[in-house]
């Protein structure tokens, strides 16, 4: 599996049907360990995604109360947290759409 390739609606869609999957009880001990972990994969990243979306939200929103943050392009600014690091680092927003 590549994050990369996955949106958060595409990885969502594959941990349904892996759960699904799983629930139906007519998989081998084998695979279902294998569709365990790439569930396990899917959730990580569906909550990676998750949490940076709600931090983009937060600094849009902080921003209101003036003007938002522009780059020196005239792009709107917002910053990403990045758990792995515990830094913040500058992005466009137009780069993340």
């Amino acid at each position: 599996m590549n994050d990369q390739n996955f949106t958060f609606e595409k990885a969502y869609e594959r941990l349904e049907k892996i759960l699904e999957t799983l629930n139906s009880g007519d998989v081998s001990l084998d695979i279902s360990l294998k569709l365990y972990e790439e569930a396990d994969q899917l959730i990580r990243l569906c909550q990676s995604k998750l949490v940076g979306a709600e931090q983009k939200i937060q600094m849009l929103i902080k921003n209101r109360n003036g003007s938002l943050s522009k780059t020196p392009e005239g792009q709107i600014q917002t910053q990403n947290y990045q758990a792995e690091s515990n830094q913040y680092v500058n992005r466009n927003l137009q780069d993340n759409i």
